[in-house]
């Protein structure tokens, strides 16, 4: 991932999680002024990949309860910031829990609106699930579309795109509305951003994975383990990546279904494996490299991925760190919005903001 843009617009951003959407949205051409997020291990992951990185000067990263935050504390005046974006937690309208929609107490679509309400941005960006646009959410999304109508915004669309389409190797369809005043709607493309060739996971890995076996080169199984694997995996691309919830065990590559489509890409998804210097210090590349995949009679020997590998998966820039002991870590980039997606959408943002300029002149 590159940047495509002048870093010439503001942003800040809630929910921010391990900064997936973050990174595509500088990618994009914004500057931001502040990243808000909950969880201290992703607030350690924000901080020590923008602190001492000039691109993200001035960008303040703030530990909070969004629904405790005084947006005053950003210092920003009132039609002073230019996008107010963010990723409100997906499990009220998640088909993997019970959709209790505006009843579920995490739902923070009311808070986003207030501070949408308190700054004025020129647009706002909301990334959730694909349940949000599902029928028994309807009402809910055109009292929120009321809401911002009622507050000078403008619809320019509330779509699902598909990550696989954006040069992401994973099937992980997201929900995205994005408003804006008047004046930039106008001008904003009102579609889906333009596709992008497929990415395999075979071919995002490749390098990483190469490094892993090669790092036990004189094991015997290591060069036809990882030959198997890499023929499986140029096959297609990865199920949906699940950072699961606190409340559950370690990490792993999500339920059964999701296993399968694991085991048919050649990748064991029981667990998450160390890092190449972990797994020799600690000798783990038993379980790490030649773990098995499948079921009986087509079991065979294969790799269970590292949290970076499942980063890159995410479409996270392989220099992205993560915080935090390896199952905090994972989940952090099981839950992120994958950066690519989030360009492609602020590179729309951004091209309004340019044109409606160009027209002012």
């Amino acid at each position: 991932m590159t940047r495509t843009n002048e870093l010439k617009y503001t942003s800040v951003e809630i929910c921010a999680g391990a900064g997936g959407q973050a990174v595509g949205l500088h990618n994009a051409g914004f500057r931001h002024a502040a990243l808000i997020e909950i969880d201290k291990d992703a607030c350690q992951t924000l901080r020590g990949n923008t602190e001492q990185n000039s691109e993200w000067s001035g960008c303040k990263v703030i530990e909070a309860d969004l629904r405790q935050f005084d947006s005053a504390g950003l210092g920003l005046k009132s039609g002073e910031l230019d996008l107010l974006a963010g990723g409100v937690p997906c499990p009220p309208f998640s088909a993997a829990g019970k959709q209790l929609g505006r009843d579920d107490e995490r739902d923070l679509f009311p808070r986003m609106l207030e501070l949408t309400c308190e700054l004025k941005p020129k647009a706002v960006m909301i990334e959730n699930v694909r349940g949000l646009l599902d029928p028994k959410f309807a009402e809910y999304r055109q009292e929120i579309i009321k809401r911002l109508e009622s507050m000078g915004y403008e619809e320019c669309y509330w779509e699902v795109l598909e990550a696989r389409r954006y040069g992401v190797p994973q099937l992980r369809p997201r929900a995205i509305l994005v408003a804006m005043e008047p004046k930039y709607a106008r001008h904003f493309q009102h579609a889906k951003p333009k596709a992008r060739d497929e990415l395999t996971v075979g071919a995002a890995l490749h390098d990483s994975m190469r490094a892993r076996y090669d790092a036990v080169a004189d094991d015997p199984r290591a060069e036809k383990v990882f030959k198997d694997w890499y023929e499986k995996a140029l096959e297609g691309v990865a199920p949906t990546v699940v950072g699961g919830s606190k409340k559950h065990g370690g990490a792993d590559l999500g339920p059964t279904r999701a296993k399968r489509a694991w085991a048919d890409l050649g990748v064991c998804g029981l667990g998450v494996a160390n890092e190449p210097d972990v797994m020799l210090e600690k000798e783990t590349w038993d379980r790490d490299l030649f773990a098995v995949v499948g079921q009986p009679p087509d079991q065979k020997l294969g790799p269970k991925l590292t949290v970076s590998q499942a980063a890159i998966i995410q479409g996270f820039p392989e220099e992205w760190k993560f915080s935090g002991r390896k199952t905090a870590a994972y989940r952090q980039v099981g839950n992120a919005f994958p950066p690519p997606v989030a360009q492609a959408v602020g590179e729309q943002i951004y091209a309004a903001f340019e044109a409606a300029t160009k027209a002012a002149t």
